[in-house]
């Protein structure tokens, strides 16, 4: 049981690492990775929400009827991302402005409706639960990651520090959109060549 549910954990922090090998959250790991504090930010609340959602979507698997269980799942998925919300509202107010329309998506996030349906609706609590904290805190190393680059070298910072002398003049680019799409594709690249080693 033990060696299993380190298996659910261990398979979201590499082998089914969130938007490298599953190329799932694109959209909100494009967006928000301009900086590492709102990578962090949103990986955080998405892991919340993972684990507690597959956690009880785990408990009421065989109580939610076959028909309706994709919007049990999304209410399930709702009202945790109400808690996120509201606690990021009353304790990092200026996080929450940054992240803005992204904190409330995460509702229909691919990642946390796929694992309650992939995962969550078929397996006990537990595993779930592993599988979900596995899933969020792989989530959250790839959109800090992601943020650490696009940060240091179109901002010149990294948490806000300075990296670089004052000779550094930053790539704008890299914390635009199509920087985003350039970085994330050279990642990709790099995880598959890891991967098929």
């Amino acid at each position: 049981m033990a060696q299993s549910i380190a298996k659910e954990f261990t398979k979201g922090l590499w082998e089914e690492i969130p938007p490298f090998r599953l190329v799932l959250g694109l959209c909100p790991t494009l967006a928000v990775t301009k900086s590492v504090d709102t990578a962090i930010g949103m990986g955080v609340g998405l892991t919340f929400v993972l684990v507690c959602s597959n956690m009880i979507i785990s408990l009421l698997r065989k109580i939610i009827p076959d028909k309706v269980r994709i919007a049990c799942y999304i209410v399930v998925i709702a009202a945790f991302v109400t808690v996120v919300e509201l606690v990021m509202q009353a304790f990092t107010y200026p996080l929450y402005l940054k992240l803005g329309i992204f904190i409330p998506l995460i509702v229909v996030n691919c990642i946390v409706l796929g694992r309650a349906e992939a995962f969550a609706g078929k397996n006990p609590v537990l595993p779930s639960i592993a599988d979900g904290l596995g899933m969020g805190i792989g989530y959250t190393l790839s959109l800090t990651a992601l943020a650490a680059i696009r940060e240091c070298f179109g901002a010149g910072t990294l948490l806000g520090t300075p990296v670089f002398g004052p000779w550094f003049h930053p790539f704008t680019f890299m914390v635009q959109a199509p920087g985003a799409f350039v970085c994330l594709g050279l990642m990709l690249c790099i995880m598959n060549i890891i991967g098929s080693k």
